[in-house]
């Protein structure tokens, strides 16, 4: 991400109030600002950047929390912690670090105050007033998606905050159809703007992005909130995305393991990605993935092993890497591509005989004797476009047409042609797509919502099978340090029997 020059102040939204980086004097890189700092089309696309980076840092560590770790195909490292442990097993209270959701309400009114100044900004270029504005609404729907889906009720604020005088810092929570509503308008309006604007590099909103976000949306309103129409948004979201990524030149790498390579970053795959640079913002999520330094004898440091800066705090369970390691599926012998990306294993006998065990995705990289972790966190490619499209059909009882999509991906993954038949059920074909989904996208952050959306969250997490009727079981509690702040805020009601 391009580094932006001559901010002057932060506006950090919290639910308790707003207050600036600092002494208002020193200048900040990358943040958003109000009043005087919106005066030209310069500033103007600054403060996306700015908006950008907020939005990159409020992610960087809590994605997995939120998107994956409750699915427990995730377990101990080579240590543990109990804050990670409460996830993995659906034990969360409201003093969990990441059940606060400040970052993302500090992003939010980011976009806000993009939304509320840059359209009055004269332009030379118009498409780059698109981009900025079509930008600003994709990460607003992009935050609130994902506090619909983590806390349900939360308030809906859509006005900039530049001081603590302002009225209204003291929120009430609005209903989760009032919240997933603002999704909805939002990404509509990302979609308009994107139409006719001037983005190509995929770690800023594009078109592509943002169909594929609708796509993804509608099919969460369709099969969890039961929207009657969503089914249908979502096959001409799909459809449009597909038209979108092809005019953009998206498609399938050949080789899965050259998506997540810091030598091709913003691929042909990729259709959204946050990106990670050294000295300027390194991943967080990855690096309680990697093998500690100490435990490996010195010959094997990135040879094969990976390796970190501190401890190995999580990995995939034993059962999990069963899945991944699996040589017979739909009865055929295969040797999954994906495998080896997903996650490694070696076994070094000058230690004991410790089998050290590392996630491959988004490592980084290792430079004299250093790890940085700048690979870009990508949240959207090409393979979610076709999973979705196959699981749309499916759901529309088009099965033929469900394989085929499914098929696009299973052919990179197994090296083989029409992997999956057509003689398949509607419910095997579901079936095929939890099982590929597991496989294509483990530690990227979406098995957890993946689950919920397909319906099998009660049936694949053990920790929550048999607690259907516990009420907000899916849900995260408000963090202690809002409701302290926040006089107005009401406690989730979470595990009570409806």
């Amino acid at each position: 991400m391009k580094k932006i020059f001559g901010i002057l102040c932060l506006i950090t939204l919290s639910l308790a109030g707003v207050s600036c980086h600092g002494d208002l004097d020193i200048a900040q890189k990358g943040q958003v600002t109000g009043g005087d700092a919106w005066g030209s089309q310069s500033n103007a696309l600054a403060n996306m950047y700015g908006m950008m980076s907020t939005f990159r840092a409020a992610f960087a560590t809590d994605y997995m929390y939120w998107g994956e770790y409750r699915t427990q195909i995730w377990g101990k490292g080579n240590e543990t912690q109990p804050s990670r442990d409460f996830v993995y097993t659906n034990n969360i209270s409201s003093t969990h670090a990441q059940a606060d959701w400040t970052s993302l309400y500090t992003t939010i009114n980011h976009a806000n105050l993009i939304l509320k100044y840059v359209p009055g900004i004269g332009f030379t270029d118009e498409g780059q007033k698109n981009q900025i504005l079509g930008a600003a609404h994709f990460v607003r729907a992009f935050c609130y998606y994902w506090i619909g889906r983590i806390w349900g009720d939360a308030p809906v604020l859509t006005a900039g905050f530049e001081s603590d005088g302002q009225e209204g810092l003291f929120p009430s929570r609005d209903p989760a159809d009032v919240v997933f509503r603002q999704v909805g308008n939002d990404i509509g309006a990302a979609v308009d703007y994107l139409k006719n604007a001037s983005v190509s590099s995929a770690d800023i909103p594009t078109l592509a992005a943002a169909y594929t976000m609708q796509t993804d949306y509608y099919l969460w309103m369709a099969k969890v909130r039961k929207d009657a129409t969503a089914l249908a948004d979502a096959r001409t979201a799909c459809d449009n995305a597909l038209a979108a990524a092809a005019a953009a030149g998206k498609q399938l790498l050949g080789n899965f393991a050259d998506i997540f390579s810091v030598t091709n970053k913003l691929n042909p795959e990729v259709l959204f990605a946050w990106s990670m640079k050294k000295d300027e913002k390194e991943g967080g999520f990855q690096s309680d993935w990697l093998c500690a330094i100490q435990y490996v004898s010195e010959k094997y440091v990135e040879n094969p092993v990976k390796v970190g800066s501190h401890q190995q705090w999580a990995m995939f369970t034993e059962a999990f890497r069963g899945v991944i390691d699996e040589t017979t599926v739909n009865g055929v012998s295969v040797e999954d591509s994906r495998a080896r990306v997903s996650y490694d294993f070696f076994l070094d006998v000058e230690k004991n005989n410790t089998m050290h065990r590392w996630i491959n995705k988004y490592a980084g990289t290792w430079n004299e004797g250093a790890r940085i972790f700048d690979s870009d966190i990508i949240v959207y490619r090409y393979a979610d476009l076709l999973m979705f499209d196959a699981e749309i059909k499916n759901d529309q009882n088009q099965k033929d047409a469900a394989v085929d999509a499914l098929n696009q991906v299973a052919q990179r993954a197994y090296g083989r042609a029409n992997f999956y038949p057509k003689t398949l059920t509607k419910e095997e074909i579901d079936a095929a797509l939890l099982r590929e989904r597991e496989k294509e996208f483990c530690a990227e952050g979406k098995l957890w919502w993946d689950f919920i959306r397909l319906g099998v969250v009660f049936d694949e997490v053990p920790s929550l099978v048999g607690r259907e009727n516990e009420k907000n079981i899916l849900l995260w509690p408000i963090s202690n340090t809002a409701m302290n702040k926040n006089p107005n805020l009401t406690q989730t009601e979470i595990g009570t029997i409806e």
